[in-house]
């Protein structure tokens, strides 16, 4: 859903307003008064190409219209179809000469072509099913369809056996064990073998009662123990005096705490293989404070669209992976990070906002077609991986561990999402950030320090994040501009505990015991 307003930044400083229209949203005629005009968006229906029209409906029957060529066969005999395919249908019921009214079967098309030829009709006799063996079919304005195959029943006068067809499988028997719904076979068929029924009538017989007696004892906690043991999952030694937080929420199908610990485990080793260098100095257009102005500009789209906090991560992850390889213009930053949203959302969302919604959040900067283009080739930059690591699922996994109350995890993500905006960052393990940021959270609450349970749990000492704490603690003090405000005024709102307000501490303070 597209906000009803929402202020755009364009890479230079200057302001820009950009709304819906006053018939959409209800807005006040003075609304945009001396700011940018508004244009109505008229939204109509889409209709796909080539589509018919509807002004005439187009009836159609599945099999054609029968009836025309059978009246016009009867009161026309010397007239032969030439210019039209002929179809030979066996067992029609015929009520009258004039109308058709009842087809009773269909079978599938004779072929032996020794057959004697259909007799002649005459008049309006009532024409039997003894009477008629063959009809030729032709419609002049139908296409000839040829009839589906179905399977034959009991016809008296054509030879065919009796055979009994199962309707379901609780109706089976003995003999049709090993039937399927469509197979039909009898005591005289070539493909009978009475040894081979017998075989695997005793081996069908000796697996039920394999399966009652494995019933009668409940064995899914053994399966459950050796596909546990086959795979590996939670055998995780954890040493002493920490807290096994994956041994407490084991029955807990929410928490997966039988494959968390691995799962967070393959995250670090994925970190090295989406590598993100110092591409600044090869972007001649761009400058890290036009990278600030940017994302400070996602930030408002994630708030606007109410997107999720993986969405924004994954995003900004796209941005400076694209620009590590690409050199591109001031004019395309900003569709470089419109289109990384709109794949982040397409990744992360239930329900991800339409391309209309973010070429409306640009401005009308860019068309459509820009914007496919740029996220096709975004696509093929990264290499369509998508599943990158990124810091903010290893915070929220981090803070369960601890058991960390509400606003300590918020202050978290308000100090990791300020670092998104920090050029100096990118660089760093999506892993070691969120740890610093959590470690920096703790001690600003005066919680605690860093346990021996965050500390088996995220992989790091205390002494290997003090460079990175000390790095977020700088991006924090930096004194607050009015071009980038939003994460401040985000974090400073009563939802989120109004964490932004937080008193800071020196990095003295930080490594204090």
């Amino acid at each position: 859903m597209a906000p009803s307003k929402t202020t755009l930044r364009s890479l230079d400083g200057v302001n820009k307003i950009s709304t819906r229209s006053r018939a959409g949203l209800g807005l006040p005629e003075n609304v945009n008064k001396g700011l940018v005009k508004i244009d109505k968006i008229i939204r109509g229906k889409r209709k796909a190409e080539g589509s018919p029209s509807k002004e005439k409906a187009v009836k159609r029957t599945a099999l054609g219209d029968v009836t025309c060529t059978f009246n016009s066969y009867t009161n026309n005999t010397a007239q032969k179809p030439t210019d039209a395919k002929i179809i030979r249908v066996r067992k029609i019921t015929v009520q009258s000469s004039k109308v058709l009214q009842s087809m009773k079967t269909v079978q599938k098309p004779i072929q032996n072509e020794n057959l004697a030829p259909p007799p002649a009709p005459g008049g309006n006799k009532v024409v039997t099913r003894a009477t008629i063996k063959h009809i030729h079919i032709h419609c002049p304005n139908q296409t000839a369809v040829k009839p589906k195959e179905v399977p034959k029943e009991n016809v008296v006068g054509i030879g065919a056996t009796t055979k009994k067809r199962l309707s379901n499988e609780f109706e089976k028997t003995e003999e049709s064990l090993y039937s399927s719904a469509l197979e039909e076979i009898s005591n005289d068929s070539p493909h009978f073998d009475s040894k081979k029924r017998a075989t695997r009538l005793s081996k069908a017989s000796d697996d039920s009662s394999e399966q009652q007696s494995s019933s009668s004892t409940p064995n899914l906690s053994f399966v459950a123990d050796q596909l546990q043991l086959k795979l590996n999952l939670g055998s995780h030694e954890v040493p002493e005096g920490v807290v096994n937080y994956d041994k407490e929420n084991w029955d807990d199908i929410y928490q997966v705490s039988h494959y968390a610990m691995d799962i967070f485990n393959y995250y670090k080793e994925k970190e090295k293989d989406f590598p993100i260098g110092d591409y600044m100095d090869r972007q001649v257009c761009l400058t890290k404070w036009m990278r600030s102005l940017l994302v400070d500009w996602m930030v408002e789209i994630q708030e606007s669209f109410e997107l999720n906090h993986e969405t924004l991560y994954l995003g900004v992850k796209l941005v400076d992976m694209f620009l590590d390889r690409v050199t591109v213009s001031k004019e395309t930053l900003q569709l470089v990070g419109a289109a990384a949203m709109f794949v982040a959302s397409k990744f992360d969302e239930r329900i991800p906002p339409m391309i209309d919604d973010f070429l409306y959040i640009c401005d009308g900067a860019y068309n459509r077609r820009e914007m496919i283009r740029m996220e096709t080739n975004l696509l093929k930059i990264i290499g369509f991986n998508l599943g990158i690591p990124i810091s903010y699922r290893f915070l929220r996994r981090y803070a369960r561990c601890a058991k960390v109350t509400m606003p300590v995890l918020t202050l978290a993500r308000y100090i990791l999402e300020f670092a998104l905006m920090d050029y100096d960052t990118i660089s760093l393990r999506d892993s070691l950030l969120a740890a610093a940021s959590l470690y920096m959270a703790l001690k600003m609450k005066k919680i605690s320090d860093w346990t021996p349970t965050l500390e088996f749990y995220t992989g790091y000492k205390k002494e290997e994040l003090k460079d990175t704490v000390f790095l977020l603690n700088r991006g924090i003090h930096k004194p607050p501009k009015s071009q980038i405000m939003t994460i401040r005024n985000k974090y400073s709102h009563r939802i989120f505990f109004e964490v932004a307000k937080t008193p800071l501490l020196s990095d003295h303070q930080l490594f204090s015991s």
